[in-house]
């Protein structure tokens, strides 16, 4: 009886000495969504009614207002850009600070907001633009302005629930959209 545990003892220290081998575990990658967008394409919209012009990306659907406000939809990601116009009346202080204070008012649920002044004297292009890192409603707003006759805001939302790391890839594609309506804006 002795002899047997001995040799069973024996038997499972071989076997546990045998299954320690040099392969250490190795934790996994960090997963990455893989979300591919297409490449964007831009085209000049350009309303004959409205006093401004601007690009769009071709895969975006424009749905346009009487008063120059407008939707801008992404129907592959579930998102919107709100455009709203507004003539400058002796009130720029007021659309100033009504500007402002939208992106504000995301600061309860945002981890981080950037922002990022634009001016470009060429065109008579002034504003700034917000990204909102964390879960808020919106995660990207700007305002454009002459200071003389016209005010653009424009403010980024998606049709679900804010999980900033979910709509991340869609945040920064559809910012880099509103980059270049921005940067190419101009008034008529």
């Amino acid at each position: 009886m002795y002899q047997a545990l001995k040799l069973l003892l024996i038997l499972i220290t071989v076997v546990l000495l045998a299954s320690c081998g040099k392969d250490e575990l190795q934790p996994k990658p960090e997963a990455k969504l893989a979300l591919q967008y297409p490449s964007p394409e831009y085209q000049q919209l350009n309303k004959a009614d409205c006093p401004f012009t601007f690009k769009v990306n071709s895969f975006a659907r424009v749905l346009s207002k009487n008063d120059c406000s407008m939707k801008i939809e992404y129907p592959f990601m579930d998102a919107t850009i709100y455009m709203d116009y507004a003539p400058v009346k002796d009130n720029i202080r007021e659309l100033l600070i009504d500007g402002q204070k939208l992106s504000f008012s995301h600061n309860r649920m945002a981890d981080v907001i950037d922002d990022k002044v634009y001016i470009n004297p060429d065109k008579s292009v002034y504003g700034m633009m917000y990204a909102i890192e964390g879960n808020a409603a919106s995660n990207v707003q700007f305002y454009l302005t002459d200071s003389v006759q016209n005010f653009i805001t424009a403010s980024l939302y998606f049709d679900r629930a804010p999980n900033y790391d979910s709509i991340y890839p869609a945040v920064n594609y559809i910012k880099l959209d509103m980059r270049k309506m921005m940067e190419s804006m101009d008034w008529k």
